[in-house]
């Protein structure tokens, strides 16, 4: 059999543009999902749901500790706007171990605080008020994210 000469023969594969093509859809579809999903929005609210939760607990603890004290509010809230923290509205003693395993912090700030530390410097990243009127408690997460406002009031 007579071979046929090189440039008659069929070459497989694919061309450098058909590759270049594939690539730049490839990056293109990749760009629209990254933007669909946006990573960093998903993180922020996320987080905003977490402090939600945070704020949620932090009020149901306070409430909780009124019932068992017969109304009395702890002596730590105001009715000036504060951090729950050891220099602001120290609620830590009060509130761990008895009415929630530990107090929550805000997500960006790290883990929530245990008994153990709550003798140590600490900070919620959360404020708490009592309302002179009627006794109300606030709690606000000003760390929210995205332009949102959280706050529960009881």
């Amino acid at each position: 059999m007579k071979k046929a000469p090189a440039l008659l023969r069929k070459q497989s594969g694919f061309t450098l543009i058909e590759l270049l093509v594939v690539i730049g859809i490839l990056a293109v579809l990749l760009v629209i999902t990254l933007v669909a999903i946006n990573p960093a929005k998903q993180f922020a609210q996320a987080n905003n749901t977490q402090r939600t939760s945070d704020v949620n607990a932090i009020l149901n603890a306070i409430n909780q500790y009124a019932a068992d004290s017969k109304g009395v509010l702890p002596s730590a809230i105001t009715t000036s706007v504060q951090n729950i923290s050891n220099t602001g509205a120290d609620l830590c003693a009060i509130l761990v171990t008895d009415y929630l395993a530990a107090l929550p912090r805000d997500p960006q700030d790290g883990a929530p605080i245990t008994e153990a530390e709550c003798g140590a410097a600490y900070d919620t990243g959360y404020t708490v008020v009592r309302s002179s009127a009627n006794n109300r408690i606030t709690i606000a997460a000003p760390g929210a994210e995205l332009s949102a406002s959280i706050s529960a009031t009881r």
